[in-house]
């Protein structure tokens, strides 16, 4: 399906208005002259745990350990991010790290 110049224009129109939205909501909601909710710094402390964990369940949720490679893959990308998050600290190093050794199992080992 192609898109007229206009509906274009009004796609890009729609997608600046979110974003502007759903990044400037929050300063006006929240301005630094009064005190944040506790509820929102509550949300800001846990919500990024639970995103992680529902990643997880997300990308482990098709992985059939009955037949092979039975999570061989994954379980050894899951301990190298745990490993290089422990020994450096490093989020993108972690993830990027496990991403590449990830796709270096399932492409050339475990084909």
């Amino acid at each position: 399906m192609l898109l007229t110049v206009q509906q274009s224009l009004i796609l890009i129109a729609i997608i600046v208005l979110g974003t502007f939205l759903t990044r400037g909501l929050p300063f006006i909601l929240f301005p630094p002259t009064r005190e944040t909710p506790k509820f929102v710094l509550y949300l800001g402390n846990v919500l990024p745990f639970a995103a992680i964990g529902l990643l997880i369940v997300y990308c482990l949720k098709n992985v059939s350990l009955l037949s092979a490679p039975h999570g061989l893959p994954e379980g050894i990308a899951i301990a190298c991010i745990t490993l290089l998050h422990l020994w450096k600290n490093n989020v993108l190093l972690s993830i990027g790290g496990g991403t590449f050794l990830y796709m270096a199992l399932v492409q050339f080992v475990f084909v």
